[in-house]
């Protein structure tokens, strides 16, 4: 059996869309024979949607044994729609969220029924499955496969805490902080976690956020705030922007919150693993958006695989990530009373704390690998080109 895979969300990164597809694409070519056709970044995007159509039909000539294409999210799904030329290909395409509730009219009217044309849609969590079966796509068609995590994110000795401390300037001491990692969009709820929690917990815990950060307002955002609200929403949404920055970078700047808040930006991943290990404490308190949704939270995995307590919203995709009390601690999203009380009772107790960051970490490594994903997803295809009895 030969594949075809079609991505624009290819180069990897720790977590996001960009990780499971290329984690997918490398080890799934260890049980069949892999062809691919992904955004490396080295032309506009706008280039690679417009000559999709004609490299696919190229690679199909090259290689007449390809039988299935899959496409790994429903934005290059949503393309393809409108290709000509390989319509005896059987074709699946991977949803993740976002791709199927993003809130534009014409996408959710005209496109999203026509994803009932594709004969197997994958769903990363059980929670974007109902998200599509809302939408009008038939449950026949729909298999959840959760997305995996790196298993190597666990390492056996990390740079020493005092080291990372002093390099990034970080003046409290390591049991005390609090860590928070991705991109700061609404929805991942930081900026209503700092307003709401944060001065509810002991003052000498800290919160770092680590990530893709602008300290000062960039010409887009600029550009962007002089949008009307309704089209920036879609805008923010379309291109990921981080949507939570501006907020977040007032906090930053507010006195109140001088030696309860701080932002390191993007570091390198030892430095990342590390603080993860030592801190123990990682919160990821998602909120409900209109319009958008977090389809996996494959962040929280490699927290909890680095040996970090996982603190979750039970939201949406989230909760396929984290099994509440097996590798992780759900919180009821956007009620700030429960995320304190759960908050302050780990912090009183750092010993139960470090024991449970243990065996959530076993219960991570044993249920969610890349491998794993990628079994799910080549059973999916075999048993779509060779159903059950027919020969």
């Amino acid at each position: 059996m030969e594949i075809l895979f079609v991505s624009h969300k290819y180069p990897p990164a720790i977590g996001g869309m960009e990780k499971q597809s290329f984690e997918l694409i490398n080890h799934i070519a260890t049980y069949t024979t892999v062809h691919k056709i992904v955004y490396q970044g080295n032309e506009s995007i706008i280039k690679f949607f417009s000559l999709l159509n004609k490299r696919i039909l190229s690679l199909l000539m090259k290689h007449p044994n390809i039988k299935l294409i899959h496409f790994n999210d429903g934005l290059v799904a949503a393309f393809s729609l409108r290709h000509r030329g390989y319509e005896q290909l059987k074709k699946v395409v991977t949803v993740h969220g976002l791709d199927i509730v993003f809130p534009f009219a014409y996408f959710q009217n005209k496109i999203i029924p026509q994803f009932n044309k594709f004969d197997k849609i994958i769903a990363v969590s059980r929670a974007t499955r109902q998200a599509a079966i809302d939408r009008g796509i038939d449950p026949a068609r729909i298999e959840v496969i959760p997305n995996g995590v790196d298993h190597k994110l666990i390492i056996d000795t990390a740079i020493p805490i005092a080291a990372l401390l002093s390099k990034y300037n970080i003046t409290t001491q390591e049991d005390k902080l609090i860590l928070a990692l991705g991109r700061p969009v609404k929805r991942k709820g930081i900026s209503w976690f700092i307003s709401n929690v944060l001065p509810q917990l002991p003052s000498d815990y800290k919160l770092i956020l680590i990530g893709p950060f602008a300290a000062t307002a960039t010409w887009k955002e600029k550009l962007l705030d002089a949008i009307p609200n309704p089209l920036q929403h879609l805008l923010f949404l379309f291109l990921g922007y981080p949507s939570d920055q501006k907020v977040i970078r007032r906090y930053l700047k507010n006195p109140e919150f001088k030696d309860r808040l701080q932002h390191i930006g993007k570091i390198p991943l030892a430095d990342l693993q590390s603080l993860l290990r030592h801190a123990g404490l990682f919160i990821m308190p998602n909120i409900k958006v209109e319009g958008d949704m977090e389809g996996f939270g494959l962040v929280c995995l490699e927290a909890s695989i680095c040996g970090a307590t996982v603190f979750a919203s039970d939201i949406e995709g989230i909760s396929d990530a984290i099994i509440h009390q097996k590798n992780g601690i759900l919180v009821t999203a956007g009620q700030e009373q429960h995320w304190i009380s759960e908050i302050r009772n780990a912090l009183e107790h750092p010993s139960l704390l470090k024991s449970k960051s243990k065996e959530f970490q076993a219960y991570s490594l044993k249920h969610y690998s890349w491998d794993k994903m990628a079994k799910g997803y080549f059973n999916l295809f075999q048993h779509l080109m060779h159903p059950p009895g027919v020969k």
